[in-house]
């Protein structure tokens, strides 16, 4: 056994976050289940030459440097989703999933779209590039403006990945949102949630900000942070008797301190859910001759340490700052994307 099968036979479903064909084919081997995408993935793609002639073909049907970005993306979703059909198909609709991002210019400075224009422009977006997909996952962050379109685009039947949870407030707000459009269609028999839940960057950002977490805590809080939120999703869902699984997305689980063990998050999140992983990050627990995997994701630290971490963190304050840099982190690669596909569109044409 792998490590990564004895991942997947603690709970866990096993996803890439990546839409590279090559990656998602070599994943789908390891076992892996779903994928999903972004801007800066599109853009790493569109980086190594090997779609040149589906951007050239684009440019030459005389579409603008906006639609090409978004015709490319949806091409390597629909690939990534081709793969993971037969999973869709066994699991009828609780795995085989492909997330498709939506615009993330819509949470830019610039943009001048109030809370509910933005909400209403993620609902118009939801609807369109979830529409004829079966295994599609339309990615929404929760921002005002995107928390404003869920109950939306819930109710119209989109399979729904809400990204950029870092807090509590934000969880909550997202699930009763995506419940009340739930409630709303005619059959809950396809009505699949799911919620990102990021985790490096809350480790990241308590070194940075609260050195004064114990040891034993630090390090710790992202940790804790979604196990917490898991278990909530447990209660408030199980007891729904859903025909699917409304999942927590364990997000941002590569390591950013290289002092650390490349499987850092993948170890303490094991056992239920999805776990979404960079493709260096499976590569290297990969590479981990021997390791096996038990279920950890119902083990929090012992009581003096999360005693420590609810007495040191305020996580309506990280939450605040997270959301900063992460809606940063959200648009500037779409420019950077769209920018990168203007350069395309000059060489291509030379």
């Amino acid at each position: 056994m792998t490590p990564l099968e004895s991942l997947i036979a603690t709970g866990t479903k096993l996803w890439l976050d990546s839409i590279d064909p090559d990656l998602v084919v070599a994943n789908r081997a390891f076992g892996a289940t779903g994928a999903t995408s972004n801007p800066i993935i599109v853009s790493d793609l569109i980086k190594t030459g090997r779609f040149d002639r589906q951007l050239a073909d684009l440019m030459a049907r005389g579409l603008d440097d906006d639609a090409t970005a978004w015709q490319v993306t949806d091409f390597l979703v629909r690939q990534a989703q081709n793969v993971f059909q037969p999973v869709f198909e066994a699991t009828k609709g609780d795995d085989g999933y492909v997330s498709f991002e939506l615009d993330p210019l819509l949470e830019d400075p610039t943009c001048p779209l109030s809370v509910a224009e933005k909400g209403k422009r993620y609902a118009e977006l939801g609807k369109k590039w979830a529409e004829g997909h079966t295994n599609r996952m339309i990615k929404v962050p929760a921002t005002p403006g995107g928390l404003a379109s869920l109950e939306e685009l819930s109710a119209a039947g989109v399979t729904l990945n809400v990204t950029l949870i870092f807090s509590q407030r934000q969880y909550h707000a997202a699930r009763e949102a995506v419940w009340r459009g739930a409630q709303r269609r005619s059959t809950l028999t396809n009505f699949k949630s799911v919620y990102s839940i990021f985790v490096s960057r809350i480790d990241v950002y308590t070194k940075a900000q609260i050195p004064q977490l114990s040891p034993q805590a630090q390090g710790q809080v992202g940790i804790v942070n979604v196990k917490r939120l898991w278990q909530e999703n447990q209660e408030y869902w199980g007891a729904k008797k859903l025909p699917l699984k409304q999942e927590i997305v364990f997000a941002s689980t590569g390591t950013k301190d290289p002092k650390e063990s490349a499987d850092k998050y993948v170890a303490a999140l094991a056992g239920s859910d999805i776990q979404t992983n960079p493709p260096a990050t499976n590569a290297a627990v990969q590479q981990m001759a021997g390791k096996k995997y038990s279920r950890t994701v119902d083990q929090m630290p012992p009581a003096d340490v999360l005693a420590d971490i609810d007495r040191h963190v305020d996580f309506i304050k990280m939450e605040e700052v997270l959301m900063e840099e992460g809606l940063k982190k959200f648009a500037d690669p779409q420019k950077a994307l769209l920018k990168l596909i203007a350069e395309k569109r000059q060489a291509l044409k030379s």
